[in-house]
C-alpha cells in the first residue's frame, strides 16, 4: 500500500530530525521538512502538496491555523497531526475534534512523542484512490407534486424507536420517527425529503398523518392490555398559533386517551426565536396532559432562564455527544446535564446509546431512560407490535 507524504514543520532542528526519523522508521517514504510556514508552503508547491502536515498548534512564529486553512484551500493538503504542549483541557477539546481548519484531524500528541501514538495517528489516514475522488453532487429534493402525492397516497409512515429503562431493559416508551416508503425509491429518511417538506410548507400534514398513526397503534396495543407512551417531533414554528395544538386535543378525544400518552420533542435550536404564541401553545399542551421534551439538548445555545421560562418535562441529550463514554470530560457532561435535569424537575433521556459499555457507564452515573441502537433500532408499527409481544417490562 502507498505510505502518504508528510511535511514536517518545525522550528526546532533536533525536535524536526526526531519526528522525521519515527515517520521513516514507520515506513514514510516521502517526508518533507520545513522550519517556518513560509518555507512549508514552498516545499509544497514543489512538491505538488502532501497528504499529512505535522506541526505545532502553539509555535508562536507560525499563525498553525492560518497555514492550515490556506494550505486547504489551495488543495494542498488534507490531513493534520499536532505535536504540541497543551493544557489539559485544551488537549482534551482537541482530542475530541475530527477536524481542524476543514482538514481530517488525525492525532494531537504532547512532546516527547511517542512512536505508538504516532502510529496510530497514521493508521487514521486513508488514501484516496485515484479516479474515485469525485464529490457526490447533492440529492435532488422531491418536487411538491411528488411529496403532496405521497401524502394523499399514505406512503409517509411512523417508524418507533424504542426508549428504555437503562438499569433493568424495561421499555419506557417510543420515539416516532418518520420515513417516506417510496413506491420507486424504497424507505426514505428525513434527511432526503424533510427540506422538501418543510419547504413546501407541508410539514403539519405530514405530523398530522403521523399522529394518527401512533394513536391508531396505542389503540391496538390498549386492546392487548399493553400500555406505551410516543413521543413526537415538532419544530418550534409549528405552534405559532394554537389550530395544532386543537388538532391534537381533538384527536386525542376521538382516540380516547389522555394527553399523557404523548410526548412532544422540540430541538433546543427551534427554540431561540420563537413566535409570540409558541409559549401559549406550549403551555397548552402541558395542560392537556402531554409532555414536552428539548430534543438535541447540548448542541444548541439554550439558557438558563429559557428553560425555566418554559414547560419543559424532558431533556433528550444530543446523541453526538455521548460517544466516548471512557473520557472524564464526557462523564462530567452528562453528570452535570443530569444535575440540572434533576434540580429543574425533569427528566434526563440520553440518546445514541450504541454499545453495551456506554449503557453500563450512564448507569453508573444515575442516568435512567436512553434510546440508541444498541439496545433497538427504528421499526415499523407492525414489527414493533411484534416485538412488543415477545419482550418483557412493558411500561
Amino acid at each position: 500500500m502507498t505510505s502518504p507524504r508528510v511535511l514536517v514543520l518545525e522550528n526546532h532542528g533536533f525536535a524536526r530530525s526526531v519526528m522525521v526519523k519515527m515517520l521513516h522508521r514507520l515506513g514514510v517514504r516521502e517526508v518533507l521538512q520545513a522550519s517556518d510556514g513560509e518555507q512549508a508552503l514552498v516545499q509544497m508547491h514543489l512538491s505538488g502538496g502532501v497528504d499529512i502536515v505535522v506541526c505545532d498548534l502553539v509555535d508562536k512564529g507560525l499563525d498553525c491555523l492560518e497555514f492550515l486553512g490556506y494550505a486547504r484551500e489551495t488543495g494542498m493538503v488534507r490531513a493534520v497531526i499536532l505535536c504540541s504542549e497543551l493544557r489539559p483541557a485544551l488537549h482534551r477539546t482537541l482530542a475530541q475534534m475530527n477536524s481542524l481548519s476543514g482538514l481530517q484531524l488525525l492525532g494531537v500528541m504532547q512532546p516527547p512523542v511517542q512512536l505508538r501514538l504516532l502510529h496510530r495517528a497514521l493508521n487514521r489516514y486513508r488514501m484516496p484512490v485515484p479516479g474515485f475522488e469525485v464529490l457526490e453532487p447533492p440529492a435532488e429534493l422531491p418536487s411538491e407534486d411528488e411529496v403532496r402525492r405521497g401524502l394523499a397516497l399514505g406512503e409517509f409512515r411512523a417508524w418507533f424507536q424504542p426508549q428504555f429503562f437503562l438499569d433493568n431493559g424495561a421499555v419506557a416508551g417510543a420515539e416516532a420517527l418518520v420515513r417516506w416508503e417510496h413506491p420507486a425509491k424504497g424507505v426514505l429518511l428525513p434527511r432526503d425529503f424533510l427540506a422538501a417538506v418543510l419547504a413546501y410548507d407541508l410539514i403539519d400534514s405530514m405530523f398530522k398523518q403521523l399522529l394518527e398513526q401512533g394513536l391508531c397503534l396505542l389503540g391496538i396495543l390498549r386492546r392487548q392490555g399493553l400500555h406505551l407512551s410516543l413521543s413526537f417531533n415538532l419544530h418550534a414554528s409549528q405552534l405559532a398559533n394554537n389550530d395544532l395544538v386543537e388538532h391534537i386535543q381533538r384527536a386525542l378525544q376521538r382516540h380516547e386517551f389522555a394527553g399523557s400518552v404523548l410526548q412532544f420533542e422540540l430541538t433546543e435550536n427551534g427554540l431561540l426565536e420563537m413566535a409570540p404564541g409558541t409559549q401559549e401553545s406550549l403551555l397548552r399542551l402541558r395542560l392537556l396532559g402531554c409532555g414536552l421534551a428539548i430534543d438535541d439538548f447540548g448542541s444548541g445555545f439554550s439558557s438558563l432562564n429559557l428553560l425555566c421560562q418554559l414547560p419543559f418535562n424532558q431533556l433528550k441529550f444530543d446523541g453526538e455527544l455521548v460517544q466516548h463514554e471512557h473520557q472524564p470530560c464526557w462523564q462530567a457532561m452528562v453528570a452535570s446535564t443530569l444535575a440540572l435535569a434533576r434540580s429543574l424537575d425533569m427528566q434526563l433521556v440520553i440518546e445514541g446509546v450504541n454499545s453495551r459499555s456506554m449503557q453500563d457507564a450512564l448507569v453508573g452515573l444515575g442516568c435512567e431512560v436512553g434510546q440508541g441502537f444498541f439496545l433497538a433500532r427504528p421499526m415499523s408499527g407492525h414489527d414493533l407490535l411484534q416485538w412488543l409481544s415477545t419482550c418483557d417490562g412493558q411500561s
